[in-house]
């Protein structure tokens, strides 16, 4: 099983310290319910890759650096270029290890130059990412100064993929990895009421969820007074009225319950005690943000579109267009 002493000691002595009371606990039953049959390989490829020093990394370049490739042995960035292709897929990214670039499916740099202008500094705050995939917009947050950040996602296998950047990035650094859902966190308690983390991001999980208001409920529950709310999400166009609620897949995804207008949002947001909701971003997925590439040759967006009309999903639905909200928690 992945270690997560480093986190535990990272939440010492701060005002998340209240999540040890539970946290622990509720990894291990996340781990004791279901174990990733690959968990042990995962562990052994890590343990596996070479060893090596960055002489620098830069968490503030669209393509998260770590090191260069005079830091490894040709022989060196040969193998470890083999064992990262052995965990594929690659989604969120991309990434640069030792001169190797892990060309991702997502190009999740393009999202981060449209939200980041718009949120408070993060220098200093304490950040939480739920539904954060590998973590690729964890460590742009860490870039930008944030104190600790903490992403929860309940693919062990993203996980595997964190573990293999942090590695080499710096197994000191205050970013950790939950294999959790938003759901599984432990709230904090009336008891720590008012107590919380900075900024809290939610970024393509919404539509996942059957009951955005639990989901709001749930975000609002991680945040300190005052604290801020980034919600990205696809959105379709329309009134405060506007929902679309697929008959059964969206844009070939099984798992999208409804695709709500940005007015529908707020609306929902407002209602569950969120102030100061303005949307910050809303634009269309286009095929250069997400594609298949060597690092994740499965279908991609082009695929989930209808062939003779681009503003269409193959479902006859409007294509993928994504929203930014940001609010404050009262």
């Amino acid at each position: 099983m992945f270690n997560f002493d480093t986190l535990y000691s990272d939440l010492k002595d701060t005002e998340l310290e209240p999540w040890l009371e539970h946290l622990p606990a509720q990894i291990d039953a996340v781990f004791a319910e279901k174990t990733h049959g690959f968990v042990g390989d995962w562990i052994k490829l890590l343990a596996e890759m070479p060893k090596a020093q960055a002489s620098d990394v830069d968490l503030t370049a669209d393509r998260v650096r770590i090191g260069q490739a005079h830091d490894m042995s040709p022989g060196q960035v040969e193998q470890l270029e083999q064992q990262l292709r052995t965990i594929i897929p690659w989604r969120k990214g991309p990434y640069e290890l030792f001169g190797i670039h892990v060309n991702t499916e997502w190009r999740s740099d393009f999202k981060w130059q449209r939200i980041q202008p718009h949120l408070s500094p993060l220098k200093g705050r304490t950040v939480l990412d739920v539904g954060c995939g590998n973590g690729y917009h964890m460590w742009r947050m860490l870039g930008e100064g944030a104190d600790l950040v903490i992403g929860a996602d309940p693919s062990q296998f993203f996980v595997a993929q964190f573990r293999a950047i942090k590695q080499y990035a710096g197994e000191k650094l205050p970013i950790h990895l939950l294999p959790m859902k938003s759901e599984q966190l432990p709230a904090f308690t009336r008891e720590y009421k008012g107590v919380g983390f900075d900024t809290v991001f939610s970024m393509g999980v919404l539509y996942h969820r059957a009951s955005p208001v639990e989901h709001f409920k749930e975000l609002r529950s991680f945040l300190r007074r005052g604290g801020e709310l980034v919600l990205e999400t696809l959105v379709i166009e329309g009134d405060v009225q506007t929902t679309l609620i697929p008959k059964d897949r969206y844009a070939k995804m099984r798992n999208v319950w409804f695709v709500a207008s940005t007015a529908f949002l707020i609306r929902l947001l407002e209602r569950v005690g969120f102030v100061n909701c303005r949307v910050v971003d809303e634009c269309v997925t286009s095929l250069e943000e997400q594609r298949a590439t060597d690092w994740m040759n499965f279908e991609s967006l082009e695929d989930f579109l209808d062939p003779d009309d681009h503003s269409k999903t193959i479902e006859g639905y409007p294509a993928p267009r994504r929203a930014t909200i940001i609010c404050q928690a009262p």
